[in-house]
């Protein structure tokens, strides 16, 4: 079988400022949520390793994004650190973050590759946060502030933007099941959060359009596919349920310029809803992207609940459904999730059949291995779990081409190993290997065949 892509297919990688850069003394950088978690909450990340000591993109983004030129990247997404180039979030612009921002995007021109930029990748400003973070309104106004000097500053050499990596995770992943600072469990404020989120997108878009910019502008999501355990009437509606409350309460919005009324519905009856303005419906629905970029490592399997749910700090939408496990599924234990590649294909016909077919493109699809020394071969990684990832996750994407998905690019999260969270380095993701100890980069196996793929545009399965 041969799989060929369209010409001027994105052929690429993602990261972010946070998980690659690192910090010098004297950068003029700003602590973000991360700086602050990885120093005061250190027993929750992985060996204790900080945000401070990243893959050192920021001494080494020129060698670097040689490396990419070396394996034909034709694009590369990482993101600004809000609080690098603001370092209080709303005041002055660090210089030093000016000159680094350039020198990265006109290294990129320089090696012929298209640099995606991202604004928001989880690192809200350390001094925001003290007031509020995304729970503050005034932060929306200091988000769409942030974005508008961005595009000042560098949008005439960056022909795509995205507003937000991954929205719903901030949101989710700080205020509701805490696992990212600062650490909350309260239903509601989750809510507040995503909404505010929400508005600033909107306002962010309204200023990159406001200034007339070449280019487009987009934002990074999930749109993950739920499986029901059956067709039971009960499994279909815990599913419909999940998807309500993890897909839709973020997509609808954002991609359809409204939010969907049985969401508002539950919130309404459980008192969840968060405080808004009757003008904020207006710029949601007067709102809209020109590129979405998309996120996929796993689905979404669900079951109706079977046994009550205790909820002691309150609310949670998992009172609606539960986890299912399938039996014979296919785990990646390093990380505990499951790999299931055709999800890909049914990702891009929700876009084309939900989402109106917007041009879209993979913005990350990964697999994170534990200990993957043990699979080096004189001195190289031979990851071939990597290579058939890719392989069965690119079928699927060109089968959904072939029935009409409008998807114009492939990245792969990521790189280089970088910094995952609280994770830290446990799971390495990157075509190129780092050894924390010096440094150093090496080119694994599955960077190398990347590198044919791109040159090839596409590859040959037997």
């Amino acid at each position: 079988m041969e799989y060929r892509f369209p010409d001027n297919f994105w052929w690429g990688t993602a990261t972010s400022a946070t998980q690659s850069e690192g910090r010098i003394p004297g950068d003029g950088k700003g602590d973000n949520i991360w700086d602050y978690a990885s120093h005061h909450f250190n027993e929750r990340f992985f060996q204790g390793v900080t945000a401070d000591d990243t893959s050192t993109f920021y001494q080494h983004y020129r060698e670097d994004i040689q490396r990419a030129k070396d394996i034909g990247l034709n694009s590369f997404r990482t993101s600004i650190s809000w609080s690098r180039l603001i370092p209080d979030g709303d005041g002055e612009v660090n210089p030093q973050a000016v000159v680094f921002y350039n020198a990265v995007i006109d290294e990129l021109h320089a090696q012929g590759i298209e640099p995606f930029i991202n604004l928001y990748h989880f690192d809200m400003p350390m001094a925001l946060q003290e007031k509020g973070g995304f729970e503050n309104r005034e932060v929306i106004d200091a988000f769409a502030r942030y974005a508008r000097i961005c595009y000042q500053l560098f949008g005439d050499r960056v022909r795509y933007w995205f507003t937000f990596n991954e929205p719903l995770i901030p949101a989710e992943a700080g205020y509701l099941h805490p696992r990212h600072y600062p650490y909350v469990t309260d239903f509601r404020r989750a809510a507040q959060v995503l909404h505010h989120i929400v508005l600033a997108h909107c306002k962010a878009v309204a200023a990159w359009r406001e200034l007339g910019l070449t280019g487009q502008i987009g934002i990074i999501m999930d749109v993950i596919p739920v499986y029901p355990r059956s067709d039971s009437a009960e499994d279909l509606q815990a599913a419909a349920m999940a998807d309500l409350f993890y897909t839709r309460s973020i997509n609808e919005p954002i991609l359809l310029g409204r939010y969907p009324e049985a969401l508002v519905a539950i919130l309404r009856e459980h008192d969840q809803l968060p405080e808004y303005l009757a003008e904020d419906c207006t710029l949601i629905a007067n709102t809209r992207i020109d590129l979405l970029g998309i996120n996929y490592y796993r689905p979404r399997r669900v079951k109706a609940r079977e046994t009550p749910l205790a909820e002691p700090h309150g609310f949670v939408p998992e009172r609606f459904f539960e986890e299912y496990i399938m039996p014979g599924r296919r785990m990646n234990t390093s990380r505990g999730i499951e790999i299931y590649p055709a999800a890909l294909y049914d990702i891009a016909m929700v876009v084309k059949e939900r989402y109106g077919n917007l041009p879209w493109f993979v913005s990350e699809n990964g697999i994170g291995i534990q200990d993957e020394e043990q699979f080096m071969v004189n001195g190289q990684i031979q990851d071939d779990y990597r290579i058939a990832f890719l392989k069965e996750h690119l079928g699927y994407l060109h089968q959904a081409m072939a029935d009409g998905s409008n998807c114009l690019g492939y990245h792969m999260w990521t790189f280089i190993d970088c910094w995952s969270w609280q994770n830290a380095y446990k799971n390495r993701y990157g075509f190129y290997r780092l050894d924390l100890a010096t440094q150093q980069r090496s080119l694994k196996k599955s960077g190398q065949w990347f590198s044919m793929v791109i040159a090839n545009n596409g590859f040959q399965e037997e």
